[in-house]
C-alpha cells in the first residue's frame, strides 16, 4: 500500500484557540490529478494515472483511489498498470497546472505576504502578522483551503505548526484535504510516535542504518547520545537530526523577490578542451536552469552564454527568443550556438555558464503554437522523478559519459535579489 495514499491521515477535528503555530505548509492534494478531473468529472472516485500511455514511460501523477493499489509519482508506468489494471491513464497537460499553480499562490498572497513557494503545488506561509485581522492559525488554514477552492476547484492540505519542518510533516498527515494544527506546546508529542524516516535528510539507506540499531521512531532518534549517533550518520548529520528529534528548526519562511535572472555556472579543475565537452556541459546546466524556471513559474526571453578561458578571458553573449521558454532542450540549442559562433579550434575553457533572462510569468506566453510543448511534457516528467528520488535519478544519455569534474560545486546564480 502507498505511503500517501490517505491511509494515516490526522486532522484537528475542532476548532482550536492556539496562536503559537504561526507557520503553515500548504499543498495541493494530488495536484496533477486533480486539475486533470476538473475537466473529466466523470472520473472523480475512480483510480487515475497521470503520465504518457506507454511502458516506457513513468507515473507523473496518481489519484488517492490509485495510490491505495500502490501507484505513485515517478514509478515505471508497466508497474503501476499491474498495481491497479482498471485505472484511467491520462494525458498530462502542463500549461493547466502552470495556470491553476498561479491561482493558488495568489490566494495564498491574500492572507499574508510571506510566501515561499517551494514548487508549483507547496508553499510556506508565516501568518503571525494576519492573527489580528483573521484570527487564529486554525481560522486561517481554514480560511485559505476555502478560498482555494473556490478559486480553482482544487483542495488542499494545511498544516500549522511553529516550526517549518513541523508544519510541513503536519500538512502530510492532514492529506487529503484536511487541516491539522500541532501547537508549539505539543511538539515533542506530535514528533516522537512518527517513524524516524519522517525527519528531513532521513532517506531509505539512513533510515535502514538507523533502523539496525533499533532507531525506529524519531523519539527513539531524540533518546539516543549524539556520541552514539556520530558514528552511523556523521557529526553534521547527528547534530541536524537530533535538532529536527526534538522540534528545534530556526529557519524562517523566506518570502523571496521576484528574480530578474535564473542561471547555472560551473568552474573546472581541468580545463574543457572539445567541442562535445563543452556541449555536454552546456546541456547539463541547461537542464538545472529550466528546472529552476519551471518551479518558479517563469520562462525567459532571452537565453545567455558565459564563457570564461584558461586565461581567465570571459565573454558573454546573448539571444532573446521570439517566444519565452522553460525548456531545456531550447536553452541548451541556442546556448550552442551562441557558443559555436565564439569558438576557435585549441581553447581552452575554464569556466561555462547559462542564464535564462528577461523572466516573464509562465502563463504570459501567447503563442498559438508551442514548438516546445513536446520537450516540456517530458522534462516535467523528469522534474516529477527528481522531486521524488533526487536529481540524477534520470538524465540525458549523453551526459552518462562525465565531464571533467569541477574545481568546486556548481554553483547557481540568481539575480535581482
Amino acid at each position: 500500500m502507498s505511503k500517501q495514499d490517505g491511509s494515516t491521515r490526522l486532522v484537528t477535528a475542532a476548532p482550536t484557540d492556539d496562536v503559537s503555530a504561526t507557520i503553515l505548509h500548504v499543498d495541493m492534494d494530488a495536484f496533477f490529478a486533480s486539475v486533470e478531473l476538473l475537466d473529466r468529472p466523470d472520473l472523480v472516485g475512480r483510480p487515475v494515472i497521470v503520465g504518457h500511455d506507454s511502458d516506457r514511460s513513468v507515473v507523473t501523477a496518481a489519484t488517492y483511489e490509485a495510490r491505495r493499489f500502490g501507484v505513485n509519482s515517478a514509478m515505471p508506468m508497466s508497474v503501476a498498470r499491474r498495481r491497479c489494471p482498471q485505472a484511467v491513464i491520462v494525458e498530462p497537460h502542463f500549461e493547466k497546472y502552470t495556470e491553476q499553480s498561479r491561482r493558488v499562490m495568489a490566494v495564498f498572497e491574500e492572507f499574508t505576504p510571506r510566501v515561499e513557494r517551494l514548487g508549483i503545488d507547496e508553499a510556506f506561509l508565516d501568518v503571525a502578522g494576519a492573527l489580528r485581522l483573521s484570527g487564529t492559525p486554525y481560522r486561517i488554514g481554514h480560511a485559505i483551503r476555502a478560498a482555494v477552492l473556490g478559486a480553482t476547484g482544487l483542495r488542499c492540505s494545511v498544516g500549522a505548526a511553529s516550526t517549518k519542518f513541523v508544519a510541513k510533516l503536519a500538512s502530510s498527515r492532514a492529506k487529503p484535504d484536511g487541516l491539522l494544527v500541532v501547537p508549539a506546546a505539543d511538539t515533542i508529542a506530535f514528533l516522537h510516535p512518527q517513524p524516524v524516516s519522517a525527519l528531513w535528510g532521513v532517506g531509505a539507506r539512513t533510515a535502514e542504518v538507523l533502523e539496525r540499531r533499533g532507531i525506529r521512531t524519531i523519539g527513539d532518534l531524540a533518546r539516543t547520545p549524539e556520541s552514539a549517533l556520530r558514528p552511523a550518520i556523521g557529526q553534521a548529520g547527528a547534530t541536524r537530526l537530533l535538532a529536527l528529534a526534538w522540534g528545534r528548526d530556526p529557519r524562517e519562511v523566506e518570502a523571496r523577490a521576484p528574480e530578474k535572472s535564473i542561471g547555472n555556472e560551473s568552474t573546472f579543475g581541468t580545463d574543457l578542451l572539445t567541442r562535445d565537452d563543452v556541449a555536454r556541459e552546456l546541456l547539463r546546466l541547461s537542464g538545472k536552469v529550466a528546472a529552476r524556471m519551471r518551479a518558479a513559474s517563469v520562462q525567459a526571453r532571452t537565453i545567455a552564454l558565459k564563457i570564461r578561458f584558461a586565461d581567465f578571458t570571459t565573454i558573454t553573449r546573448s539571444r532573446t527568443l521570439s517566444e519565452p521558454t522553460d525548456v531545456a532542450r531550447r536553452l541548451y540549442r541556442e546556448s550552442l550556438e551562441l557558443f559555436d559562433a565564439l569558438r576557435e579550434p585549441g581553447q581552452r575553457i575554464r569556466l561555462v555558464g547559462v542564464r535564462g533572462e528577461n523572466l516573464v510569468p509562465s502563463s504570459a506566453s501567447d503563442a498559438l503554437w508551442d514548438d516546445d510543448e513536446p520537450w516540456r511534457d517530458t522534462e516535467t516528467t523528469v522534474d516529477a522523478v527528481t522531486a521524488r528520488f533526487g536529481s540524477g535519478a534520470l538524465r540525458p544519455a549523453s551526459l552518462v559519459r562525465s565531464t571533467p569534474a569541477p574545481e568546486h560545486a556548481p554553483h547557481a546564480r540568481q539575480d535581482g535579489q
